[in-house]
């Protein structure tokens, strides 16, 4: 069962849920913006060092503290790494009071009929069981909503919840992550679709179940309140989905109930050439803007 001390944080406490699960696809477009350009690596292995050095250096610094951030999300090769010394998630929890979540899912499928659906996760009740080894409190997975179609977005939903159904059979809490696409031209009847689709699903869960979720911040304010008040659901989290983080944060402090789950807006600014002094200073801003917002 998930760690009940862990869960109360997650529901009750102040805060946002740092996402630092860049998968193999976005990694070196991350690196790219910390400064690290594809000449200073020759392969996936020094690749994923270089990631893991940033990430570590993000976990490590002291603006990185429970204060303000509740959770974080980790990928599968970072929840296998250790930082000073510790396998990650023990670190973030016993050295940060930072909850660990991990990424599951192994990508997008083409789209058809307005969505990408998730690819299919063979190995995922291995990869659960690891995860429940190495102390992980949920878990993460996306899709992606480019068009209101209301079958499609109901697919993904539903996939989303089956997905989910099979992740809380291993005691961990799933959130569950259908993206919506800020740049699509039916944005707003979109969120109104599938908002609706999530409360059918969530009204189906066996009572005393517990899900998150994690969307893209919304067109009309207060959309997602009767999400956020769902005795089913733990909390609701907002991805910064390219959004620069002021206007994210503009939009997720509109927002009530709703906290932060940030990457590109969380590491903006961030530069390998940056001193720890220069670096630290940089992530405090970040982290002070974001955990503002998301308390509002």
């Amino acid at each position: 069962m998930a760690n009940s001390e862990q869960m109360k944080r997650i529901i009750e406490d102040n805060g946002f849920i740092a996402a630092l699960d860049q998968s193999g696809g976005s990694t070196p477009k991350a690196l790219g913006l910390y400064g690290v350009g594809a000449d200073q690596f020759s392969n996936d292995e020094e690749m994923f060092a270089l990631m893991h050095a940033m990430r570590s250096r993000i976990m490590t610094s002291p603006a990185f503290t429970g204060e303000r951030v509740v959770g974080a999300i980790l990928f599968e090769r970072t929840m296998d790494e250790t930082v000073e010394g510790k396998p990650s998630a023990d670190y973030l929890w016993e050295e940060k009071g930072v909850v660990p979540f991990l990424k599951v899912d192994k990508g997008l499928e083409e789209e058809n009929d307005g969505v990408q659906m998730m690819k299919p996760m063979p190995e995922l009740d291995a990869t659960l069981e690891k995860a429940v080894k190495a102390n992980i409190f949920g878990t993460k997975m996306r899709s992606v909503i480019n068009k209101a179609s209301a079958s499609g977005i109901a697919a993904i939903v539903e996939q989303q919840f089956a997905v989910g159904k099979q992740i809380l059979g291993h005691g961990l809490v799933p959130i569950i992550e259908p993206e919506v696409n800020i740049n699509a031209a039916d944005k707003a009847e979109i969120e109104e679709i599938l908002t609706a689709e999530i409360l059918k699903q969530l009204n189906a869960l066996p009572a005393g179940q517990k899900v998150m979720l994690k969307l893209t911040l919304p067109e009309k304010t207060g959309l997602f309140d009767a999400l956020v008040a769902h005795e089913a659901c733990a909390r609701v989290v907002a991805l910064s989905g390219g959004y620069n983080r002021e206007e994210a944060c503009k939009r997720l402090a509109e927002n009530k109930g709703v906290i932060a789950s940030f990457s590109r807006a969380l590491t903006e600014g961030l530069n390998a050439s940056q001193s720890d002094d220069e670096f630290n200073a940089m992530l405090d801003g970040s982290i002070e803007a974001i955990y503002q917002a998301s308390k509002a």
